[in-house]
């Protein structure tokens, strides 16, 4: 096909900056350059170059949130795909036995291995998982002292019990996107994961030995503390917030089961990565503040676990 002929432009004439040899009266409304019709691209006012629309399209992608993230496009769609997660576990869990699940006892937390016959009796003087496969129709189930490692992630998206994962994962459904819009995705992720391995690693040191622990709370107790921060940190009122962290922690200790380990832990994990990523200085060197002290973080999280582990070896 023959591509339109135009008139080459009189001396003096304005031509559009990307195709000179056109006659050009319209402006970019944004740097004031001139452009013909196949340039002419609409804005809120009059017409923008494509220059100025790839760079508007840019800065918008790269807004930053109050504390030094990448504004998320879409809050709550890292919240969206952690609750997928657990539930998509949650059904794995219940389709191989539930309660009784070989999977569940994989991924759930325990500092060190446990041998037992599978109906709810255990041998807790065997050592390990060759003097367990001595014993007819016995299992073992390995912990991290063991070198499952997994489990100090996975626990934290196991669960067995209908109210336990509704209960987290509508917490997290609620929690989530206003953390996720205020700190950005990346910050997010590193707040809930801190939060998940804190819990962990208290567990480890402080619950049972043979006691296995799972499910998401640890890291949504850390939820609770980093948004507590940021209301603190903008002069928000507390007091309501206040009251359900009181709440949770009166039901933690006051129901049966509920593991006020991974809760503290939690906890603590999210508070302190919401002080490193709320109160670090504000200028070119914040996001260098922020990564040294989350590298702190989990270094002191992971060296604890790593501790614990060596400790039960």
């Amino acid at each position: 096909m023959t591509e339109p002929q135009h008139p080459t432009p009189e001396a003096g004439v304005p031509v559009c900056y990307r195709h000179p040899d056109r006659e050009s009266h319209i402006r970019c409304q944004r740097c004031g350059r001139p452009i013909c019709p196949d340039c002419m691209r609409d804005a809120a006012v009059g017409f923008q170059c494509p220059d100025c629309v790839a760079e508007g399209a840019r800065t918008t992608r790269s807004a930053r949130t109050a504390y030094g993230g990448l504004r998320p496009t879409k809050a709550g769609s890292t919240s969206i795909a952690i609750i997928a997660v657990n539930v998509a576990v949650w059904v794995a869990v219940l389709v191989t036995g539930g309660a009784a699940s070989r999977l569940a006892d994989l991924l759930a937390l325990r500092a060190r291995g446990l041998c037992t016959t599978g109906d709810g009796f255990f041998y807790p003087q065997v050592p390990d998982s060759a003097t367990c496969a001595t014993a007819a129709g016995t299992t073992w189930l390995p912990g991290v002292a063991d070198g499952a490692v997994w489990q100090v992630l996975t626990s934290g998206f196991t669960h067995q019990a209908v109210l336990h994962i509704a209960f987290n994962m509508f917490a997290l459904y609620v929690l989530g996107p206003q953390l996720e819009l205020a700190l950005g995705r990346a910050r997010f992720l590193a707040l809930y994961f801190l939060s998940l391995l804190a819990g962990s690693a208290v567990v480890l040191w402080f619950a049972g030995e043979l006691q296995a622990t799972l499910g998401a709370s640890g890291a949504v107790y850390g939820l609770f503390a980093a948004l507590f921060v940021l209301a603190r940190k903008v002069g928000g009122d507390v007091r309501q917030l206040g009251i359900l962290i009181a709440v949770n922690v009166v039901i933690t200790f006051a129901v049966p089961g509920i593991s006020w380990q991974g809760h503290l832990g939690g906890f603590i994990g999210g508070l302190l990565v919401a002080l490193v990523l709320v109160y670090s200085p504000r200028g070119p060197k914040r996001a260098t503040y922020q990564v040294a002290g989350l590298a702190l973080i989990s270094l002191i999280v992971l060296g604890a676990i790593a501790a614990r582990a060596l400790v039960l070896a």
